[in-house]
């Protein structure tokens, strides 16, 4: 689906107060999820509030689908913008039931073009059963869901998202994952996405810019470059790994096992009712990646992988060195000691094969799960 025939959003920003400075430039196809990542304090809330007109300093251009959004002394302000916001806390009218907060976003974007509807909005999001519900009783993930269903029903052309899990805990996350990964394609409204957690990233976004002290490191689809050993890796706010596209093969109903084919070879991860065929993203860190010369045998690890070395990068202030792998086209990402690197004699051109320890990975619908 798509939204007035919206292609591109463009812009070229700078920002300075205080120590912090803003400084970027990038043409995003507006379609899916992007992603903006980063640690904290590197920008992202900023930039998302400046393409919103809610932060009013910055000089440059913003440009939506071929309209000016902001360009020297022009500067549209936000509610003619066409802009969906959805804060980290849900922001909901605490006197009124989650009814009437979905109706007051929808009074007031009548007569706007749009394809969005109130019922279509209560199923998506399965809010049918809290709607006489008032906003203070609701649960966290059940607050986040309403404050997303009241953005929509603004009939937005853009949704901008600012970390709106950074509260929920590991449980609710999961729960609302899945709805807001299918609001594209329910909705037709591409999304901007703030985050610091690389698993959000790698199970809602096609594509991603990674910020770092207010300028872009990279951008590009989430698997290229989630692949890349120039990034930083091996803390909280990135850890290093690989999202990979993988399909359904078979299910196995006695063992709970569903088999996958990963480029010709196969994974196995936790039944899931998913039709044959269908496909899911993988997320595989590097440090679940273990590295042998030979196939290892009688081994609990399900998951062998032939593979190619094509890099591998250490330092000498590190005890670790990053592998990157070839899987039939595709990047998987490893994760060893230096010492390990050196006593296997692992050079680039070398085929070896990835003992993956752990999978996690999404499909329509369901959560993340884990394979040991």
């Amino acid at each position: 689906m798509s939204v007035d025939g919206m292609s591109e959003l463009s812009f070229d920003l700078s920002i300075a107060f205080g120590d912090f400075s803003l400084a970027v430039a990038e043409r995003l196809p507006l379609q899916g999820i992007t992603a903006l990542f980063g640690p904290s304090g590197c920008g992202k809330s900023t930039l998302l509030r400046i393409l919103a007109g809610l932060e009013r300093r910055a000089v440059g251009h913003i440009m939506l689908a071929g309209e000016t959004w902001q360009d020297g002394e022009i500067s549209i302000p936000t509610y003619r913008r066409g802009i969906g916001y959805v804060f980290q806390d849900a922001r909901l009218f605490p006197h009124l039931d989650v009814a009437s907060n979905l109706r007051y976003a929808e009074k007031r974007s009548q007569g706007m073009s749009s394809a969005i509807h109130f019922d279509q909005v209560v199923v998506a999001l399965d809010l049918g059963d809290l709607l006489r519900r008032s906003a203070p009783s609701l649960s966290g993930g059940e607050r986040q869901r309403v404050a997303i269903g009241r953005t929509l029903l603004t009939r937005p052309r853009l949704l901008l998202m600012d970390e709106p899990l950074a509260s929920l805990d590991f449980k609710r996350k999961g729960e609302i994952l899945p709805y807001i990964e299918r609001l594209p394609d329910a909705f037709g409204v591409p999304i901007i996405y703030v985050t610091h957690d690389i698993e959000e990233v790698a199970r809602l976004a096609d594509r991603m810019i990674v910020l770092q002290n207010g300028r872009v490191v990279v951008t590009g689809d989430v698997e290229s470059v989630l692949a890349r050993l120039d990034l930083p890796g091996g803390n909280e706010q990135f850890e290093a790994g690989a999202a990979l596209t993988a399909h359904v093969l078979r299910h196995d109903p006695h063992y709970r096992l569903s088999q996958l084919d990963l480029h010709g070879q196969t994974i196995m991860v936790p039944q899931i009712d998913a039709a044959i065929g269908s496909s899911l993203r993988l997320r595989i860190r590097a440090r679940d990646v273990a590295i042998a010369t030979e196939r290892p045998s009688a081994i609990s690890v399900r998951n062998i992988l032939s593979v190619h070395i094509l890099e591998i990068m250490a330092t000498l202030d590190s005890p670790h060195a990053d592998i990157l792998l070839d899987i039939g086209g595709s990047t998987l990402r490893a994760r060893i000691t230096r010492q390990s690197v050196d006593e296997l004699q692992l050079a680039p051109g070398h085929a070896v094969f990835a003992v993956v320890k752990s999978v996690s990975f999404n499909a329509p619908g369901f959560g993340a799960r884990q394979l040991p």
